[in-house]
């Protein structure tokens, strides 16, 4: 018997254990809400379709044939898979258990997302996480990522996500060296500046700035350029020069004051900065893993200060 014509007979077995295990036809049907002469058609389809009969009718009781009694093994071993298959389903419903792939943006995974994964893991004895530091675009099937977290005021059609905060992008100097080179007052004196940017295409070092309806575009130079946060930041700190940097980076050296903002009044743009999501394949049923990730990451980084919302900037 090929697998397509057991699958087809897959109910005519359940209404035979069914039967077996009530006693009668008419029991069986009125527990699966069927009539008597629909489970007798269903036990002669069955019996058809094995070539051999399965129970030996009185008019008092039904008893097994002998080949009957090894079928209804099978069955009810077929009917009790069924069974842990549904059990195991409710245990991940209950429980959130597996690993959670996440691709991340490197400095985010760094400094946004990694410090609350113990705190996940702890309260989550069944989950493990894999995070995968990238700055590079990952694709969440090519690349087997469950969960993609990413900068971006347009998410890509095809995923569905969740706002996790606003990461916005700011200038800074320590006061040393701007007391030693002066405080640019408009974006275009950045050009008699020594500037720490991205570096890693020609645009990095067009700053774009925004004012009250205004953009100002700007080229500025300078002696280092570093594709790593980190490393930006310690070389602004320094006195290296005035700095881009992401204001959850910069924050803690804004809080003590050994940085100050550069250009306050103006909106610093730039393709790093924008809303960040956390980004998973449409689908009506979000593994629990997933789920619990995702939720317990929005809540911890809706604590986190932004610059739009009024997090300081200078001091």
């Amino acid at each position: 018997m090929s697998t397509n014509q057991s699958i087809a007979l897959l109910n005519e077995m359940a209404v035979f254990a069914k039967v077996v295990e009530t006693g009668s036809f008419s029991e069986a049907a009125r527990q699966l809400g069927a009539t008597p002469s629909a489970i007798s058609r269903a036990i002669a389809r069955l019996e058809k379709a094995l070539g051999t009969q399965l129970l030996q009718r009185t008019t008092r009781k039904l008893r097994l044939s002998e080949s009957g009694q090894d079928i209804h093994a099978r069955c009810r071993d077929m009917l009790n898979a069924a069974q842990a298959v549904l059990a195991v389903s409710g245990a991940f419903d209950a429980e959130p258990q597996g690993q959670v792939r996440v691709s991340v943006p490197k400095a985010v995974g760094h400094a946004l997302v990694h410090p609350h994964v113990p705190d996940f893991l702890a309260a989550h004895p069944k989950v493990d996480v894999l995070l995968r530091l990238e700055d590079r675009y990952m694709d969440l099937i090519d690349d087997e990522v469950d969960l993609a977290i990413r900068i971006t005021d347009h998410p890509p059609p095809g995923l569905m996500g969740r706002r996790l905060m606003r990461i916005d992008h700011l200038l800074c100097a320590t006061p040393h060296y701007l007391a030693t080179h002066g405080t640019p007052a408009h974006p275009q004196a950045l050009k008699e500046h020594s500037c720490i940017y991205l570096g890693e295409s020609p645009t990095d070092a067009r700053w774009r700035f925004r004012r009250q309806g205004k953009s100002v575009h700007v080229e500025v130079r300078g002696r280092y350029a570093a594709n790593h946060t980190g490393v930006r930041l310690d070389a602004v700190l320094r006195h290296l020069g005035i700095a881009s940097l992401p204001y959850f980076i910069a924050r803690p050296a804004l809080e003590e004051g050994s940085l100050v903002q550069v250009l306050p009044q103006w909106s610093f743009r730039t393709h790093y900065c924008g809303e960040l999501w956390a980004l998973y394949p449409a689908t009506r049923h979000l593994p629990p893993r997933l789920s619990a990730f995702v939720q317990f990451l929005a809540q911890r980084l809706a604590q986190e200060p932004t610059l739009a919302g009024g997090g300081k900037a200078a001091r």
